[in-house]
Order: structure tokens, then sequence, then C-alpha cells
């Protein structure tokens, strides 16, 4: 069963720092291209950050570009995100996503959320 398991999320007052981690089981992070989305209250969820397990290629949200920093510890099994210089309007609930292929069959997988509140 696959499972990924947020944490690091709270409240953080502006300009701070924090990273969220995202540790799988039941999957191997190197194989999946591995995602960070957010959605705040009243809008969709969207992409911030993904890296691709096999190459390591990452993508980022553009308007949060600069300011955070997608990785993997393969043998922790375990995604993160770095995010600095925190705002307001990072305010949301952050989920970590996998997707990929297995036994040629497509999957994709999210976590229950951590919460993220930036407010002084």
């Amino acid at each position: 069963q696959v499972q990924l398991a947020e944490s690091g999320g709270g409240l953080m007052q502006p300009g701070r720092s924090l990273r969220l981690s995202c540790a799988a089981s039941g999957l191997m992070i190197n194989n999946a291209a591995m995602s960070w989305f957010r959605q705040a209250p009243g809008k969709e969820r969207e992409l911030v950050a993904r890296i691709l397990g096999n190459s390591g290629s990452t993508d980022y949200n553009d308007s949060m570009k600069g300011r955070v920093t997608i990785s993997t510890d393969n043998v922790k099994n375990t995604v993160y995100l770095q995010m600095n210089s925190l705002k307001p309007e990072d305010t949301a609930v952050y989920y970590c996503n996998a997707k990929g292929y297995q036994w040629g069959e497509p999957y994709e997988y999210w976590g229950q959320g951590t919460q993220v509140t930036v407010s002084a």
C-alpha cells in the first residue's frame, strides 16, 4: 500500500523559512515524478514544484522560482520542499504527489496534506 506522509507545516512568520517533508512508502521515489502542490482557501490546487526521480530534473511554479527548492533523499525515500522568504500568500495546504508507472500501469497518489500558515 502506497502512503505519502507530509510533515513540517505550521504557523510561520513572514520572511522565515520552512522545509516540508514527504516520506513515501510502497513506492520508490527515484522511479516516480514527485511533486508538491498547494491549495489556498477558495483557490484551485496548483503545482509548486516537481522533480523527476530518475533524472533529478526539476520544474517550478514561475511565481515561486527562486524561493523554493525541491529535493530528494533516495535513501530515506523522502521528498523535501524548502521554502524561503515566506509570504502570507503562501498560506495553503501543501500536498505531496507521486505519479509514475508500475507494471505498465499508470498510478497517482496524494498525501493527506500539511497546513502552512504565514502570518505575523
